[in-house]
């Protein structure tokens, strides 16, 4: 059963069985209440962020709050379809669901990079330390789906009969 999973494919389960519950709970605790949900410990340093160091307004944080549960909830989407696409296995053999992990892993890398550089300008140490963490797992798994390339497929070529005497078959020879 396991003999053809890539080690890219399993690397890949593994960070969607991270990312999938965790970043759910934040994006729904920030849809259901925005302030409060961005102001928990995964979001707390893009909080004070935004609050500090841009100034925002009351109604213009819950956007952005949003726009970050938004974002989440993509990379959510988009391990959730890998981890659909992985169950064909003639899909998973060529590495088929390699676009949808390929997509999360940018978006969620991109989330995760900049809410580590909001978490070291505003100086919250346990918020940094877990956004680099969750972007060392994103780019780990990138540079593996980046170097392992699906086995090739052999190619069966049809042999063609050799022609009598090694002669080309012209319109006048026949």
């Amino acid at each position: 059963m396991f003999g053809n999973w890539r080690i890219g494919s399993v690397n890949g389960v593994l960070l969607a069985a991270y990312f999938i519950p965790a970043w759910t709970l934040v994006a729904f605790n920030i849809m259901v209440a925005p302030v409060h949900g961005l102001y928990e410990r995964p979001s707390v340093a893009v909080a004070l962020f935004l609050s500090d160091h841009l100034q925002m307004a009351g109604m213009d944080t819950v956007r952005a709050a949003w726009l970050l549960a938004l974002g989440r909830a993509t990379v959510v989407a988009f391990f959730a379809i890998y981890l659909a696409l992985l169950c064909v296995p003639r899909i998973r053999k060529n590495g088929g669901s390699d676009e949808a992990l390929g997509i999360a892993l940018a978006i969620g890398s991109l989330i995760s990079f900049a809410s580590m550089i909001m978490a070291s300008k505003v100086g919250e140490m346990a918020a940094l330390r877990l956004h680099a963490t969750e972007l060392l797992l994103l780019l780990g798994a990138a540079i593996v789906i980046v170097i392992e390339r699906p086995a090739a497929v052999p190619q069966t070529v049809e042999a063609t009969p050799p022609l009598g005497l090694e002669q080309a078959e012209l319109l006048h020879n026949r």
